[in-house]
């Protein structure tokens, strides 16, 4: 049942000049919340500026990139936005690829759902020790046993954030079962692969933990909608462009295994590899479209979202291409709101 829409940000509003405009945006359209990525700016920083802007929607990071950084930063960084935002703030982590994590940031990789479940254990033992003031953790990865006065923020007066894990493979899944507060679905999560793949996973992790309920589901449709045919024409090719991106990637191919496309991905893989990004979109097909995006007008797209998504998540975490105008996201917004049982 869907409680939450939150409004997923893209890259040209992920900006320090642009972010408090954004939010006051989100939240003037009818948005129960703000999801701000990790691109070209320190998510962290945006979001605080986005707290400033706005006093009452969510404000999550959608994602933090959480093995480009320690536990003991993220812990701290995690928490001051906690209590700026008077406790609206989410917690979104991801892994990345081994690529970036190595290759861009520097840091170390390896065994990426282990590491990701020791990371998330490791920050919620420093948050405690915030409050008890002793820290005293040790796992497979991560390792903080020193925490003096001087350096701890002290008492949490608003709580620690809820912890949300974005996954695609299962392991990362059970992993968002086992010891996260909501699990995140990609974009390139078709609705079937979330009903047969995903959500047997995500209960699976939660079964291990011995947890009474499983992790909140943060569904992110991939949406291309338009009040005319060329605005719903324009969509629709920057839908196409996003799938072709993602089919591409390895770490997705089981999404395209699990629906039949393979040998697409393998198509679309060379191409990338070949910096041939501009014909990829030719390769999705408008099966492959409709399976992975909602396309049509504000309406028509509200009720197709909530037929695929309202028995799977929670939560909608929205985002609409550059593409899309103003007055079609105002009324799809409005559409979905009606639709939403509101906590």
């Amino acid at each position: 049942m869907i409680r939450r829409i939150l409004l997923a940000l893209d890259a040209g509003d992920s900006t320090p000049e642009r972010i408090e405009q954004a939010a006051g945006r989100a939240h003037g359209q009818g948005y129960n919340g703000l999801s701000v990525p990790e691109l070209a700016h320190d998510p962290f920083v945006l979001l605080t500026l986005a707290a400033r802007a706005t006093g009452s929607i969510a404000l999550a990071s959608g994602v933090a990139i959480a093995f480009a950084r320690s536990p003991m930063t993220l812990a701290m960084q995690a928490a001051d936005l906690q209590r700026i935002s008077q406790g609206r703030f989410i917690l979104g982590l991801g892994s990345q690829v081994q690529a970036h994590i190595e290759r861009r940031f520097s840091m170390p990789w390896g065994r990426p759902a282990a590491r990701m479940r020791d990371y998330v254990l490791a920050v919620r033992a420093i948050w405690a020790a915030f409050e008890s003031g002793r820290l005293s953790y040790r796992g497979a990865f991560y390792t903080h046993t020193l925490l003096t006065p001087a350096f701890s923020p002290g008492s949490m007066p608003y709580g620690p954030p809820p912890v949300w894990i974005a996954a695609v493979g299962e392991r990362m899944t059970e992993v968002a079962g086992e010891v996260g507060d909501g699990y995140i679905a990609h974009p390139f999560s078709s609705p079937d692969y979330l009903h047969d793949i995903a959500l047997p996973a995500l209960t699976r992790g939660a079964e291990r933990a011995e947890r009474e309920a499983t992790a909140t589901v943060v569904a992110s449709p991939l949406v291309a909608i338009g009040v005319t045919p060329s605005e719903r024409a324009a969509a629709a090719a920057a839908a196409r462009r996003r799938i072709a991106f993602h089919a591409s990637t390895p770490s997705y191919r089981p999404v395209m295994e699990f629906h039949g496309w393979g040998a697409v991905a393998d198509q679309l893989g060379a191409a990338a590899r070949q910096g041939r990004w501009e014909e990829m979109a030719d390769l999705v097909d408008d099966e492959m479209l409709s399976t992975f995006a909602v396309v049509g007008d504000p309406e028509s797209a509200a009720t197709t979202v909530f037929e695929r998504y309202g028995s799977l998540a929670e939560v909608l975490s929205i985002g609409l291409p550059a593409e899309t105008t103003e007055k079609a996201s105002v009324h799809f917004i409005r559409q979905l709101s009606s639709r939403a049982t509101q906590p």
